[in-house]
Order: structure tokens, then sequence, then C-alpha cells
């Protein structure tokens, strides 16, 4: 139980070091640590909700500590005597995104998260840190969790929906397992959904990395019926019920699909073991979202439903940024000017000879790296502007995509004739900003709908995180 032994500040602890052999210090089950995270552009302050207790502990079994550097935040269990990083775990949060849009420079807002980690066998400290423009972790929130409280809540689990496994390939601890869900769904769709999932789980895994790591996955999908279709689209009147709480026009933001139901996601996705989720909703309108160590949202109807599919996995897997920086967002100086970028495939090239994928840079070629920005510019800012006004005028999803597939007739041949196309190197857009980012490569699955690949830089980012998943 927690007690005033307990809540002192971590400052005045020793400080902290990870723990070479933490296995045995943990029961084997899984502990989810419920909160609210709240405030405004310039503070922030988590509040405990509960501690809840889940099934099996499904991550890493070897790797416990963290160490591949990504995310906004860090999740920690710190054990109490000697103050050793039992389990780490960086990630991204709705929040994190939130407090960096001009809403959160008016109003204060709150949003439930959580954080899953393996139960300790004795209390322990959890706290949470969040990344500095100069990339180190400042204590934004600390606790001590005791697993014998009787306030861990050790309710079962409800069964609800309809759990398939469609390919296991050994025990969790060992493999990635992903879980998708189904929302927007009725339960007379269930059959539609089990397709969906294959086909849009297949064109993942017919991606590499994917592809060649498949046998390194277990795939399942969770459907709670909806009783009616689809998701709420407030640009157009439209509203849905849904069980997991999916809705478009995210922070303003016409085709970024999230939900705000945290608590109901987790209780749902807590019937199956999963490392990563993806929640993929029955609709016709393009959109989706993805957020690192959270989950990717994908919309199972429209045209380029299988690259949208694999896109948003890549930000909410592998913590990848989108290296677009022409389309509309609610986002302001989403990275700190002068700050270099964590995501592994945005750099802000501050030093050159420093660049954080220097090994995979061919002899010769030039950093940054020409490309003819200037013509892919004014055909990409043609196809933002007819794209606002679809938005306005409430086009069909038929116009829309017709719309997509003139602007790729127009961007894929001149993407794909660079000099450099290819290769990898510091070619200036990405992440929202058309100046002072860098991407690795001309084009890759984070930039355009062209392509069917990752770049190498996207590449090993992924295989980094999956290597970490089944050590």
């Amino acid at each position: 139980m927690l007690d005033a032994r307990h809540l002192l500040p971590l400052l005045l602890l020793a400080p902290v070091a990870a723990a070479q052999v933490p296995g045995p210090r943990f029961t084997g089950k899984t502990l989810r640590f419920d909160y609210q995270h709240s405030g405004t552009a310039t503070e922030e302050q988590v509040s405990l909700e509960e501690i809840r207790a889940e099934g099996d502990w499904a991550g890493p079994a070897g790797r416990l500590v963290d160490d591949t550097n990504l995310g906004k935040y860090l999740f920690q269990v710190v054990d109490l005597e000697n103050q050793q990083v039992l389990y780490s775990s960086g990630f991204s949060s709705i929040y994190g995104e939130w407090e960096t849009t001009g809403e959160a420079k008016k109003m204060r807002r709150s949003f439930h998260e959580s954080m899953r980690f393996p139960e300790p066998t004795v209390p322990a400290q959890l706290v949470l840190k969040k990344r500095q423009p100069d990339g180190s972790f400042r204590e934004l929130h600390s606790l001590v969790v005791d697993p014998a409280s009787r306030f861990v809540n050790r309710a079962p689990i409800t069964p609800r929906g309809m759990l398939k496994t469609h390919f296991d390939s050994g025990p969790a601890a060992k493999c990635v397992d992903l879980l998708v869900l189904g929302e927007g769904y009725t339960a007379q769709q269930s059959d539609k959904f089990e397709k969906d999932v294959e086909r849009l789980g297949g064109a993942l895994f017919a991606t590499e990395p994917f592809k060649s790591r498949k046998s390194q996955f277990s795939l399942r999908s969770l459907l709670v019926p909806s009783m009616e279709p689809g998701i709420s689209n407030p640009r157009k009147g439209i509203w849905r019920d849904a069980p997991l709480g999916l809705s478009f026009n995210a922070f303003d933001s016409d085709r970024y699909v999230l939900t705000y139901a945290n608590r109901t996601l987790r209780e749902a996705a807590a019937q199956a073991p999963y490392d990563a989720l993806i929640i993929l909703f029955n609709d016709r309108k393009y959109g989706g979202g993805g957020i690192f160590n959270l989950w990717a949202t994908v919309a199972s109807d429209t045209e380029p439903a299988p690259y949208v599919f694999v896109h948003e996995f890549g930000h909410s897997f592998a913590g990848l940024a989108d290296e677009y920086y022409s389309s509309q967002v609610s986002y302001e100086n989403f990275n700190p000017p002068g700050s270099e970028p964590w995501e592994p495939n945005v750099t802000a090239l501050l030093d050159p000879a420093k660049l954080k994928w220097r090994d995979l840079v061919a002899a010769g070629t030039p950093i940054p790296s020409p490309w003819d920005k200037e013509r892919y510019d004014k055909l990409d800012l043609e196809y933002q502007a007819k794209r606002k006004a679809q938005i306005e005028r409430k086009a069909s999803e038929e116009d829309a995509e017709a719309l997509m597939r003139e602007v790729k007739a127009s961007t894929k041949p001149l993407l794909e004739g660079e000099k450099l196309a290819g290769k990898v190197g510091a070619f200036e857009g990405a992440m929202y900003e058309a100046k002072g980012l860098y991407r690795p490569e001309v084009d890759c699955i984070m930039f355009t709908r062209n392509p069917t690949f990752f770049c190498k830089v996207c590449t090993r980012a992924i295989e980094r995180v999956i290597e970490r998943l089944t050590h």
C-alpha cells in the first residue's frame, strides 16, 4: 500500500541505473497504470486513476529496459532499494500532440492514458519523464505501487466481443503480438471484419521488413460489435455511438482519427496478449492516425487502405515521423526549433558531420542532398488547394480518391526520376516543415502514397523495435 515513506520525491533518491537481470523480480503478470494527463501549452500534470491487473505479461522477456531512445515520454519501473530501472518504455501520447496545437494555448484539457508493465514482486516506483529540447528527460510524475495492496484493481477482465487468432508464431514473450481491434462493424459484419484484417494484415506482411520477419509476429483480431456501421464524421454531421469511441476530425483535422476512450479500449484489448494495437474502422472515408507505442487507426474501405495500414503502423510501432510537409495539420512547432527530433527518420541537421544515419550514406553523397523540391512543391501545393476545396464542399470519397490518383500520377515519376532516388542522404522537407527538417531518402512510405517500400533508415528503425520485442 502507499504510505508517506513512498511519497518522497524521487529527486531525493540515488541516481537511477539500469538493472542487468530484472526478470526474477516480476511475477509474470501485467499491471496497468491508468492516469489522467492534463494541462495547457505551458504546463502539465499527471494524476493517478488506478492500478489495474491484467493477464499474463506479453511484452519483452529479455530486454526489459528500453534502449531505443524513442518517444516524447519515458516510463520507468524502479527498484526502491537500489534505484535500478527494472523496466522502461518510451512512448508518445495524444496529450503530447495536443499540447502543440493552437487549442492548447487557449484552454486546459485532460486525456486518459495507460502504461502497462510487468508486475513486480515487491513495491516499486513508477516514474513518468518528459523529453526536453536537448534530448534529456525530466521527471514529470512518480508514485509507488505495491502489488500486494488492496488498491490494485484485480477484478476479472470482462469477456466482450469476438476474438480470433489469425496466426500464432509462438510464446507471447518471444513474438511481436499484434492485435487488430474492429470499430464500426455490426455483429452481422463480423465476416467482413475478418476479411479486412486478412487483407490489410496481408499488405503489412507483404512489405519489408515485416515480410522477412513474419515468423516473429502473431496476429489476432478482436471485434466489439457496433449498433450501426461506421464512425463519427463531425464535418459531415455524421455521429455514431462506436464502442471504442473513434471519430474523424481529431484536433479539427479532417482525416485524423483518434479515440479518447482509452480505458474502454484497454479493457477490451486486455483479453488478448499484445505488443502493438491497430484499430481498423469500418468506413469509406480516407483517414487514420498513429502515435508511437499507443496505437494506429485505419479506415478499412478507402482505396489506399493497404498503404495507410502500413504507414500508420510505422508511426505507432517504430516511432517513425511523417516525412511529408505540405498537408494541413493542427500542430504548431511540433519539433521545438533548434532541437534534434527523437524520431529516427527525421533530422534537423544541426551538425551534418554527426548525421544520425551517416553510416548509411554512400561516399560522395552531398549533405544536405539536392532534389527538385521546387517542382515537387508546385505539384503538391496544387493538390492541397484542390483537397481543401473538396473538404469545404463535402465532396464524395470517390472524388477524393480520384484526386489522390491524379497527384500520384504526377509525383511518382518525378520522385523516381531524381538523381539520388534510392540513395540515403538528407533531403529538405519533413515532419510538417518545408525548411529546416530533413528526411533520409527522396521517397518512402512515410513521405508519399507512391512507394511500396520503407527507406533504409525506416527499415532499420523497424527492425530495431522487432529485435527488442523478440530478444
